[in-house]
C-alpha cells in the first residue's frame, strides 16, 4: 500500500492555512504528492490542468461550502474521491456530503493517524475499482482481432455430429437477433460455439460479454445483469453498468443458465421481450440492443417439470437450440483433436511436435472422457510434459486416465511411483531425477492440470514448461526405475 500511496496526487482544501499545511505535511510524510489551497475558487481553477486522485476538503468555508466543491469535482471526474473534514457543529452538512458521493469523513481537530488511514482506505478502494475494470475488460470483451480466433475454425472435428453443429452456427451467424440455447455436457465446447456465433455475425465488432450464472451470488445477480445506481443498496458507492448495458450492440452469453434463480428469470424474461433494462434503484429504464446466447449442462426439461425454470423463458431462449455432442459420441474426432492440441502445446513449450508411440492412439480412442474435449486437452498437455517433448508413450497417457473411469484401458497400467534415485547416479542426475519425480507427483495429484500443478510446486506455468524441457534428458532413467 505504501508504494501506491507514494504515487497519489492529493489536494487539500481548507480556509485555515495552518490546518491545510498540517494535513499536507502529514501526507507528504508518507510520500504523497500534495497541494493545498485555502479557497475553493483557486482549487477549481486548476482542476482541469492538475486533477488530484483524492480531494480532502472542509465542509464549511467562506464563499462556498465543501458540498458545492464536491459536486463540481464529481461532475468533472467521478473517479476523484472526496474526503470531507467537519467541525462538531457541521454534522448535517457532512451527512449531506456523504449522500452526494463523499467517500469518507472525519472531525477536526485533525489527527495524523486518522487522516492517513482515511487516505489509505480511499486509495485501496480506487485501486479495487481499477482492478475490477481491468478484469472486466480482460475477461468480458473480445476485440475484432480476438474474434477471429473464436470463429468456426476453433470448432475442431470432422464427424457428422460436429459438422451439423458447424452448419447450424453458419445459419445463426446470419440471424443476429435470434436467441440460442446451447446444451451439452461439461467440456463439450458450449462457449466456443457461442463465440463462433458472435464472431461470424454483424455484431462481431461489438462486445461479447460472458456471465457465469452459477458463479454470481443470488443477491448480486440483479446488479450483475442490469446494473445499479449509487446508494441503491449497502456497498453501492458508485453507479455500475450491468452486463446487458456493457453488451449493448453485441452479444451477452449467459453460461450455466439452469442455475439462475426464478426471481431473476422473471426479470430476464421482461428484458428479452422489450429490450428495456432498469438498473437497481433507478427510476427509469434504458433500451439496449443485445443478442442473448445461453448455455447449460443441466437437465432443463426436469427443471421445467419441477417448476425450477420458467417455461416461457425457456421458449424465449430456445428459439434455436444447439446440442453439443459428447466426445465419446464422436470418437472419430479424437485423432484430429489430438494433433491440434499437441501442436498448440508444443508451440507454447517451444518444442517440436511430439511423436505418438505405438498403442497411444488406441488408448485415447478407448477412453470415454466424462470431461469431454476439456479432459482430452488436459490429458494431452500432461502427456507432452511427461514426454519431455519427445515420444509420447502409453504410460504418459494412462497417467491421466484413472482406473475408475477408464473403459478398455488395461488395469495393469499404473502411474510411476515416486522416484528413489539409483545409487549410481551422480548428484546432478539425482537432483534432476528427483525434480522430475516431484513434477510428476504434482501432475498426478492435480489430475493433469498444469496450472494447478505449477501452483502446487510454487512455480509459474511457464517455468514448469521450461523445467520439463530441461529435465527431458532424464526421462529414460526415470522410466527404468
Amino acid at each position: 500500500m505504501e508504494a501506491k500511496t507514494k504515487r497519489l496526487k492529493i489536494a487539500v482544501l481548507d480556509d485555515q492555512p495552518e490546518v491545510a499545511k498540517l494535513m499536507a505535511a502529514y501526507l507528504e510524510e508518507i510520500g504523497a504528492n500534495v497541494r493545498f489551497f485555502t479557497d475553493s475558487a483557486s482549487f477549481l481553477r486548476q482542476l482541469t490542468d492538475s486533477a488530484p486522485d483524492i480531494l480532502i476538503t472542509d465542509v464549511r468555508m467562506p464563499g462556498s461550502d465543501g458540498t458545492e466543491v464536491l459536486q463540481a469535482v464529481k461532475r468533472f471526474d467521478p473517479a476523484i474521491e472526496v474526503i470531507v473534514v467537519t467541525g462538531h457543529a457541521d454534522k448535517d452538512m457532512a451527512i449531506q456530503a456523504l449522500r452526494l458521493g463523499a467517500f469518507d469523513l472525519f472531525e477536526k481537530p485533525v489527527e495524523r493517524v486518522e487522516l492517513v488511514e482515511s487516505v489509505k482506505r480511499t486509495a485501496r478502494f480506487q485501486e479495487a475499482l481499477r482492478d475490477r475494470d481491468r478484469l472486466a475488460n480482460q475477461l468480458s470483451f473480445l476485440s475484432s482481432r480476438e474474434s477471429q480466433r473464436w470463429g468456426l475454425d476453433a470448432l475442431i472435428g470432422r464427424s457428422p455430429q460436429m459438422q451439423s453443429v458447424v452448419e447450424a452456427i453458419r445459419l445463426l451467424q446470419k440471424a443476429d437477433n435470434t436467441s440460442v440455447l446451447i446444451t451439452g455436457e461439461s467440456g463439450t465446447g458450449k462457449e466456443l460455439a457461442a463465440r463462433a456465433i458472435h464472431a461470424g455475425g454483424s455484431r462481431s465488432e461489438r462486445p461479447f460479454v460472458v456471465v457465469n450464472c452459477a458463479a454470481v451470488p443470488v443477491e448480486l445477480s440483479e446488479s450483475q445483469l442490469f446494473g445499479h445506481i449509487r446508494g441503491s443498496f449497502t456497498g453501492a458507492t458508485t453507479n455500475r453498468k450491468g452486463s446487458f448495458e456493457m453488451a449493448d450492440g453485441g452479444t451477452l452469453f449467459l453460461d450455466e443458465i439452469g442455475d439462475m434463480s426464478t426471481a431473476i428469470q422473471t426479470k430476464l424474461l421482461r428484458v428479452l421481450e422489450d429490450g428495456m433494462v432498469q438498473p437497481v434503484g433507478a427510476s427509469s429504464a434504458i433500451h439496449v440492443s443485445v443478442r442473448v446466447l445461453a448455455a447449460t449442462n443441466a437437465d432443463l426439461e426436469s427443471k421445467l417439470a419441477n417448476g425450477q425454470f420458467r417455461v416461457d423463458l425457456f421458449h424465449r431462449l430456445a428459439v434455436f437450440r444447439i446440442i453439443m455432442p459428447a466426445l465419446r459420441d464422436r470418437r472419430d474426432d479424437i485423432p484430429v483433436l489430438t494433433r491440434h492440441f499437441l501442436q498448440q502445446y508444443a508451440a507454447e513449450m517451444g518444442t517440436s511436435e511430439p511423436v505418438l508411440d505405438t498403442g497411444v492412439m488406441e488408448r485415447l480412442m478407448a477412453y470415454d472422457y466424462p470431461g469431454n474435449v476439456r479432459e482430452l486437452r488436459n490429458i494431452l498437455e500432461r502427456a507432452l510434459i511427461l514426454s519431455g517433448g519427445g515420444i509420447i508413450k502409453p504410460d504418459h497417457v494412462v497417467a491421466g486416465i484413472t482406473p475408475a473411469n477408464a473403459t478398455s484401458v488395461s488395469a495393469s497400467a499404473t502411474i510411476p511411483a515416486p522416484l528413489i534415485p539409483s545409487p549410481g547416479l551422480g548428484l546432478d542426475q539425482t537432483v534432476r531425477a528427483m525434480e522430475l519425480a516431484a513434477v510428476r507427483a504434482a501432475l498426478d495429484a492435480t489430475g493433469g492440470n498444469v496450472a494447478q500443478a505449477a501452483k502446487r510446486l510454487g512455480i509459474t506455468r511457464s517455468k514448469l514448461y521450461r523445467k520439463l524441457a530441461n529435465l527431458s534428458g532424464v526421462v529414460p532413467d526415470v522410466e527404468k526405475t
